[in-house]
């Protein structure tokens, strides 16, 4: 019997919160990402814990601007055992700060460290 293998490079599935040419400038880096709008995963029936759970059965990390929701529902996850792949919160910054902060990311914490954990961006920022 083997062991399952590590998992070395997160996906991500951003929220239609975040910004739409994000993934494109991602892919162009090698990454694989997809966003709730190239998908058509938007509107009233695409509430949080879809995009969760979306996110979740396809094996991706989500990047979401909305702490006030998924810190609850990352809480609620966890009370329940339910499992996902990584919740990441960006603030709102500037498309180039948030890609800059996303490649540190995704060049120093792999798919399995990021399973079943809440981050923030901002831990990624520049340091002086």
């Amino acid at each position: 019997m083997s062991a399952e293998p590590v998992a070395l490079f997160i996906s991500l599935y951003l929220d239609e919160d975040v910004y739409r040419r994000l993934p494109a400038l991602l892919r162009v880096e090698g990454y694989d990402a997809i966003s709730a709008w190239e998908l058509g995963h938007t509107g009233s029936e695409w509430d949080d814990e879809k995009h969760l759970t979306y996110a979740t059965e396809n094996k991706r990390a989500i990047l979401t601007h909305n702490e006030k929701d998924f810190k609850p529902l990352a809480q609620k996850w966890e009370q329940v055992r339910r499992e996902h792949y990584g919740i990441v919160v960006a603030e709102q910054s500037g498309i180039g700060v948030v890609l800059r902060r996303l490649l540190r990311l995704l060049d120093s914490v792999t798919a399995d460290e990021m399973k079943n954990t809440f981050r923030y961006l901002s831990d990624f920022a520049d340091r002086a």
